[in-house]
């Protein structure tokens, strides 16, 4: 699947320079600077705008939060004080590091396909297709965790939403309704995220606000060691904190990637921790324990509590509101990781194609499709699931960055962490021991589901090649991006130069 053949699908053309070196003595492996040559004619795709900070910003705090829907479970699952300190501290091991791998490589190849094009490029397409197939699995399936959300914060008010025939019609049509958002374009999904984000911020700084006079930091210690449910409270902190590299597959829809993806990444992950550790310190501070009560919708209690009837309806609002931001936040991500993977050539060539509004049209389709297929799933089996075909994903994206940083280590890096090798490998170790705990943690049936999972991904990869050579099917490398596997020649070429 890797002939070059051309297709014109990018909204600029571009051309990489490999043969010499920049003013910082670095090889630009991956630079990529515009090609005098104008194009023959004009294409839909140069009228679409590209993405601003404000947005892209809210676009990353949807694809990992969204607000502190669902951290109720840490307080159930290990009590007040180790809640807390998981989303104070888990954020170092995990959240930072991955913020900073993405917004390394993420520059690097600014492109759409994300993660997928790291690892193509440091390990070969093989295994590149199999990050995109991980990689996009999970988030179809996180993504149907949405519009069931969605719907059981409404049941409470509508109890005909709870079950049966109105149930799976509401679930079609909100789907249908927040897939034509997705149609109609990024730009439009981003200040939809800014509107909705705020909207679901603001009724927990009133709460915070509030309860300032009912707060008692002495609740915030409770701790029962012996009492620890530490499968809940890892997947609570791992599910609610991860996903930091799904804006990589965006990368080539945002205004000036280099510069604007780190700020973003930084103020995402400010943005992120902030929504949880208030709330939370609101919620534990200031209301009796009973760590039984701390299940999803918890806060709804709590701002009843605290504010009354209308700050409870404003936080289920805000509630329903976040899951429609995930779902458009997700699903961009998904499709435009298709699009991205069919520009390479891994992907049948129809994959590239876009609407008139510069969205992929079938990876649209294609992430619907999976959503409805897997709403039926229960919330801990998604949950569980996902988590652990994310985990194989960031396996493979630790090793690439790796690698990368070993193969290429003169490469240019517009965004670079300031560490070596050295530091690269140790950064890697405290987020990959905790992988390792949360497959370890993993049930036999989620375990079995996934592995087959896996196998399905290692032999569909064949499969498509060998359609690739009987010419079943077209598969085309779009000409405005750089042939990896040639880069990577004249990269070495120039070094032992």
């Amino acid at each position: 699947m890797q002939k070059r053949r051309i297709i014109t699908v990018n909204p600029s053309s571009a051309s990489v320079e490999m043969s010499h070196f920049n003013s910082n003595n670095e090889v630009p492996y991956s630079t990529v600077v515009d090609d005098e040559t104008p194009s023959p004619s004009p294409k839909a795709t140069d009228k679409i705008r590209k993405v601003s900070m404000l947005p892209l910003i809210f676009l990353i705090f949807y694809e990992v939060s969204g607000g502190p829907f669902g951290v109720e479970d840490s307080v159930n699952a290990a009590g007040p004080l180790l809640a807390l300190l998981g989303f104070v501290i888990f954020p170092f091991i995990w959240s930072i590091p991955e913020a900073l791998i993405t917004a390394e490589m993420g520059t690097m190849f600014p492109e759409n396909g994300g993660y997928v094009v790291w690892v193509s490029s440091a390990l070969g397409p093989f295994w590149g297709f199999q990050q995109g197939w991980m990689k996009w699995l999970s988030g179809v399936i996180d993504n149907a965790l949405y519009p069931v959300l969605f719907l059981d914060y409404l049941k409470s008010g509508i109890p005909a939403l709870g079950s049966g025939l109105p149930r799976v019609a509401a679930i079609l049509v909100l789907t249908l309704m927040l897939t034509y958002l997705n149609y109609r374009g990024l730009t439009i999904v981003g200040w939809a995220a800014v509107a909705m984000g705020v909207f679901s911020i603001l009724p927990f700084a009133v709460m915070g606000l509030i309860s300032i006079p009912q707060l008692e930091p002495s609740r915030w210690l409770v701790m029962d060691l012996g009492n620890v449910n530490w499968n809940l409270y890892l997947n609570t902190l791992f599910w609610n904190l991860n996903y930091w590299d799904s804006i990589s597959t965006l990368a080539g829809e945002v205004e000036n990637p280099n510069q604007t993806l780190p700020k973003a990444l930084y103020y995402g992950v400010i943005l992120v921790a902030l929504s949880y550790i208030f709330p939370l310190l609101t919620g534990t501070g200031a209301i009796p324990l009973e760590r039984e009560l701390w299940t999803d919708g918890y806060f709804s209690d709590v701002a009843k509590a605290l504010g009354g009837a209308w700050l409870r309806w404003w936080v289920q609002a805000a509630a329903a509101t976040s899951n429609m931001g995930m779902f458009l936040a997700e699903m961009s991500s998904d499709s435009f990781q298709l699009l991205g993977m069919a520009e390479r050539g891994m992907l049948p060539e129809f994959f590239a194609k876009r609407s008139r509004y510069g969205t992929p049209l079938l990876g649209i389709l294609f992430s619907a499709s999976g959503v409805v297929l897997l709403s039926w799933l229960s919330f801990q089996e998604i949950v569980a699931a996902e988590n652990l075909l994310y985990c194989f994903g960031m396996i493979l994206e630790f090793i690439a960055f790796v690698r990368m940083r070993m193969k290429h280590p003169a490469a240019s890096r517009p965004y670079k962490i300031p560490i070596g090798t050295v530091g690269s490998i140790l950064m890697c170790v405290p987020p990959t021991l905790l992988i390792c705990a949360v497959v370890a943690l993993s049930s036999l049936k989620v375990a079995a589901v996934s592995f087959v999972m896996l196998i399905i991904g290692f032999v569909m990869h064949p499969c498509l090649n060998h359609m690739d050579r009987k010419k079943i099917l077209k598969f085309s490398i779009s000409s405005d991006l750089p042939d990896l596997q040639q880069e990577t020649r004249e990269c070495q070429e120039t070094l032992i130069r």
